[in-house]
This record gives structure tokens, C-alpha cells and sequence, in this order.
């Protein structure tokens, strides 16, 4: 039987997913067993669609590049429109909500709301928003619990590079009492060409032009972005109560080409780093940049990439590395969610 799903949301990384459902559907259901049927996309720009027994993907995609919209998709018997996400949410067959809307980090809106209908409607519910997982994850999860249904957000951290799963599934049966890590692809970009000789105001320049950067680069350089990151690596990887406003934050842009040379001088590398410790009292969490040694494995992590070190009791420093956005990357987050999701299922019922 078809796993169902609706898109809340349905920019590049909703529209990423969708093409790797288009493209590698035959072998999902081949290899894992998984068919993914969508039955519901509710974007507030491109409009709204729901068919109890599927939308047609490639037509879905052609209409888009056609008209930038889904006002112009076919009329066939069953087809409803114009539904807006809480109803969508509500209404729809779905088994799964794709929470992938344009969210307020700093409120978690409305990604909160779309969730918090998900669970009470006892519907699963993926998101690559971070906002409601740094805000909300306890209330969240328990609300998801109470009605039997799955939660996932394994890309709101390091998109499709497994950051939250490796650390509950790989490394069980370790302690991690620290966790550090680069978490912002603008930042650790920027770093990479000042060191290579331009200016902070070329190199940021340079990332706009590239897509890594917004206009308005102040949550990425700021270090706000990698603030909330570890608020969620603190409450899920390491069981904490962190909120967002008890991590010490610091951005980048301070550093100056100056500071640059003189770490390199001393065999040394800026980085920006999101850090979390266990201590005595607690968890102890900051942002802010650091000078490394080129022996440090972080200090090796160049351009766009992101990475994080674990410190296992067991297993010693661990650390990953991969690609921190991107749409196919975040689209392949949302999958692995799905596919686990899968899997736990399938494991409960053999």
C-alpha cells in the first residue's frame, strides 16, 4: 500500500523531494519496499492541490516551469483545490505531512501550528525547519507520542548529512560528552576565501553571488543560524532543556584579513563553531569563531562544507562531514526521514 503525503510548502526543497519520488520511485519500492504517493501540495504562493489517490509529479513539475504556479494543473475527476495548509492538513488521506514552508525561525511560524494539526489529526509529520525543533521540540514530540504518530527533522542541522541520526543509532552505547562543529556553509565559505587572500566584504560578495548567502546575511554571520542548531544537537543528541537564549552567540563579522594572516602565521585557521560541553552543572553551549590547529579535522573542512566531531566514551572523536544545504541534499534529508520512518514500521509489523 502507497504511503501517502502532502507537501506544506512547495518551494526548492519541497519540489526536491518530489523529484527524487518522480525519479527514483521504481527503485525506493525495489530496494525498501517504500511507494510514496503524494496526494496533497498547499503552497501560499503557488496554490493549492489534493487528489485522494495522487497527483501526477511530472505533470505537477511541467505546470510549474510553465506558469511559476499550480492554478494552471489539469481538471480531472476528484481533484480539489484551493484548500490552505491547516485544511490540507486536516482534509487530505495523507499518512505524512512534508512541513517545508517559509518559517520565522525566530517564532517557529507557522511550521509550529502545522505540526501541532499533524498530531492531533495522528498524522506523521518531516520538516527541515528548524524553528519548531529549537522552540518546541519537547512540547512537540510529546504531542507527537501521545497520538502514535512519527516525528522527523534529520535536516535541520546538516541537510542530508546524517548529524541527529548517527549519534542515537551508529554511536548508541557511547556518552558524547562534547559536540563540535561548523554548521553554516556561509560562514565556513567566507573563512575559506579570506584565508585564500579576499576581503571580508569580496568574500561575501563573492557567497551572495554563489546562492550561500541571503541579501540580508546577518543570521548566517551573526551566528544566529548555528545558534539554533545546537539548541537542537543539546535537546535531542544529548537529552538537555537548552533554550536558544542560553547560548553565548558571537558571529564573524569582526574578523578582519589581519586576523586571518596571523593565524595562519601561526599554523592556525579560523573557524566558525557551534560547541557544546557536558559539565557539572549542565550543558554549557556557544557560538563564535575560533582559531584551530591545522590538526584540529575541523580545521581541514573548506568552502560551503559542514562538519561536526563527536567525543565518544567509547569510540573516541568522531567526525563528519558533508554538505550542510542544497536542495537535493535537503530533499534527500526529508527521504531519510521517510525511509526510516519505513522501516521502523515495517520492523514492528514482522
Amino acid at each position: 500500500m502507497a504511503h501517502r503525503i502532502a507537501f506544506i510548502g512547495f518551494g526548492g526543497v519541497g519540489q526536491g523531494l518530489a523529484d527524487i519520488i518522480q525519479n527514483q520511485g521504481e527503485e525506493l519500492l525495489k530496494k525498501e519496499g517504500l511507494e510514496l504517493q503524494v496526494v496533497a501540495i498547499s503552497d501560499m504562493m503557488k496554490g493549492s492541490l489534493y487528489h485522494p489517490e495522487g497527483l501526477n509529479l511530472k505533470v505537477v513539475h511541467e505546470t510549474l516551469k510553465s506558469t511559476g504556479s499550480l492554478h494552471s494543473y489539469p481538471e480531472e475527476p476528484g481533484l480539489i483545490r484551493g484548500l490552505d495548509s491547516i485544511q490540507t492538513i486536516k482534509q487530505s488521506n495523507a499518512d505524512t505531512i512534508v512541513e517545508v514552508t517559509f518559517t520565522d525561525v525566530r517564532t517557529g511560524q507557522p511550521a509550529i501550528d502545522h505540526c501541532k494539526a499533524a498530531f492531533l489529526s495522528r498524522k506523521n509529520v518531516v520538516t527541515t525547519n528548524k524553528g519548531p525543533i529549537a522552540l518546541a521540540y519537547r512540547e512537540l514530540s510529546k504531542l507527537a507520542k501521545d497520538n502514535g504518530v512519527f516525528f522527523g527533522f534529520e535536516g535541520t542541522v546538516m541537510s542530508g548529512t546524517p548529524a541527529l541520526r548517527m549519534p542515537r543509532t551508529t554511536l548508541a552505547g557511547n556518552e558524547i560528552s562534547e559536540i563540535r562543529g561548523i554548521f553554516n556553509g556561509t560562514c565556513n565559505y567566507m573563512l575559506t576565501r579570506m584565508e585564500e587572500g579576499l576581503s571580508f566584504d569580496a568574500a561575501l560578495k563573492e557567497a551572495q553571488d554563489l546562492g550561500f548567502a541571503e541579501a540580508d546575511p546577518t543570521n548566517d554571520l551573526e551566528g544566529y543560524d548555528v545558534r539554533y542548531k545546537v539548541v537542537i544537537l543539546a535537546n535531542y543528541v544529548m537529552g538537555s532543556s537548552l533554550t536558544v537564549e542560553e547560548v553565548a552567540c558571537q558571529g564573524m563579522s569582526h574578523i578582519t584579513t589581519q586576523d586571518i594572516v596571523e593565524a595562519k602565521q601561526n599554523g592556525e585557521r579560523w573557524k566558525l563553531l557551534g560547541t557544546l560541553k557536558k559539565g557539572k552543572e549542565g550543558i554549557i553551549a556557544t557560538v563564535g569563531p575560533e582559531r584551530l590547529p591545522l590538526t584540529d579535522p575541523l580545521a581541514s573542512i573548506s568552502g560551503a562544507t559542514n562538519a561536526i566531531t563527536y567525543e565518544c566514551s567509547l569510540a573516541g572523536p568522531i567526525t563528519l562531514a558533508g554538505a550542510g544545504a542544497g536542495i537535493k541534499e535537503t530533499g534527500f534529508s526529508l527521504l531519510i526521514d521517510l525511509i526510516h520512518f519505513h522501516r521502523e514500521k515495517k520492523a514492528v509489523t514482522t
